[in-house]
């Protein structure tokens, strides 16, 4: 084989390699997944995922495995679509590098080196551990580590180490995750009591060993062989992925729709803002009409305010000299009627009768009971005048 040959197979083999196998029986099968454990270590629970015994250990059923498998994938694809977070859990030897590369390769976060007590029961205690970690990591990279000498230095570096260990997965949670992903629930049975008691669901590869009921998904398979937790690691990590992939569409969707509602609603506001300021203008022109109308009405009442006060003026003035007149032509006639007429023989017989009181009727009229009150008045005219007539016939008679 040439050297020109080798870099060609190595890239062949890599690619291989990031090739996510099928979800069938076949590549279940040449990774291992059907073997259990010995069947003196058997668990009775596990029952209805045993295909058979061979050689004094159980066979796996690995059809219930890939139907499992896609129950569980599609559970977690849903959680991280709604915008969740799957943590990855597996402690044991066959399962840190597995665990360590699909949780990177997804970008979840994971726990491949040991379980500490209450790391989510506890997780307000744990929090100021990580903080730590983000801190010292964020000062040696900006080289602005306060440290008086080499030996304090050194100590630091390795508190970041010692916490990068144990919390290097976790940097980033600042929240409980919304599931978990377990390899060997016997083994892990402190993140599967704490993930019980929190009601955060579980999805875990169960072996013969194990009871699937402590877990909300079982995945009955391997879980002491490497290919085997590699396997299902990496499906796992697809689903993750898938799922981070639909909840950033969703957000992008979410942040369009939002983008045109307020795109709508700030065309809906300038449209009511043009509109009032239409209904402002037009409030103002007609405010400036009738303004000018009333500016013209009160002006042209002003120009003939001294017209009319010309045209009362002159009635009261003709009323006031008519009375006068009336009374300097009254004032003779009076006089005349006052005086005795000595020319007057007789007096005529209209006033006589009308001086003589009418004795007939009983009831007088409001005109005759008005007639009667004038009565007096010219019967005290007729006296004077009846006396001249009477002293003019004497005279007569003398002569």
């Amino acid at each position: 084989m040439t050297t020109s040959e080798t870099p060609q197979v190595a890239a062949v083999e890599t690619e291989q390699e990031e090739t996510l196998a099928p979800l069938d029986l076949r590549s279940l099968f040449v990774a291992g997944v059907h073997f259990g454990h010995p069947s003196k270590r058997w668990n009775p629970k596990m029952a209805k995922y045993i295909f058979a015994k061979r050689s004094r250990a159980h066979i796996i059923d690995l059809s219930k495995t890939v139907t499992s498998l896609k129950a569980a994938k599609d559970f977690v694809e849903k959680i991280i679509g709604q915008g969740g977070e799957c943590l990855m859990v597996g402690t044991k030897a066959q399962a840190q590098g597995a665990i360590k590369e699909q949780a990177d390769k997804a970008g979840a976060m994971y726990i491949n080196q040991r379980w500490l007590g209450g790391m989510m029961t506890n997780f307000q205690t744990i929090q100021p551990r990580i903080e730590r970690l983000v801190f010292l990591e964020d000062a040696f990279a900006k080289g602005t580590v306060v440290s008086q000498t080499k030996r304090e230095s050194l100590m630091l570096s390795h508190e970041v180490e010692r916490l990068n260990k144990f919390f290097g997965g976790i940097k980033e949670m600042v929240k409980l995750p919304q599931v978990l992903f377990i390899v060997d629930i016997e083994k892990e049975k402190l993140a599967v009591a704490e993930a019980r008691r929190l009601k955060i669901p579980i999805v875990a590869i169960v072996d013969t060993n194990c009871d699937p009921t402590e877990v909300d998904f079982a995945i009955p398979g391997n879980d002491d062989s490497v290919r085997s937790i590699t396997l299902i690691a990496q499906h796992i990590a697809e689903a993750i992925s898938n799922g981070k992939a639909a909840a950033k569409f969703a957000r992008e969707e979410r942040m369009a729709a939002e983008a045109e509602l307020e795109a709508q609603e700030a065309a809906e506001r300038a449209a009511a803002q043009a509109k009032a300021a239409e209904r402002a203008a037009k409030a103002a022109e007609e405010k400036k009409v009738a303004d000018a109308k009333r500016a013209a009405e009160a002006k042209a009442a002003e120009a003939a305010k001294p017209a009319a006060a010309v045209e009362e003026a002159k009635p009261k003035a003709d009323a006031e000299t008519k009375p006068e007149a009336k009374t300097e032509v009254a004032k003779p006639a009076a006089k005349a009627e006052a005086t005795p007429t000595a020319a007057k023989p007789e007096t005529k017989p209209e006033a006589k009768a009308e001086s003589t009181p009418t004795a007939a009727k009983p009831e007088t009229k409001p005109e005759a009971k008005a007639e009667t009150e004038k009565k007096p008045a010219a019967k005290a005219k007729a006296a004077p005048e009846k006396a001249a007539a009477k002293k003019a016939d004497d005279s007569g008679d003398a002569k």
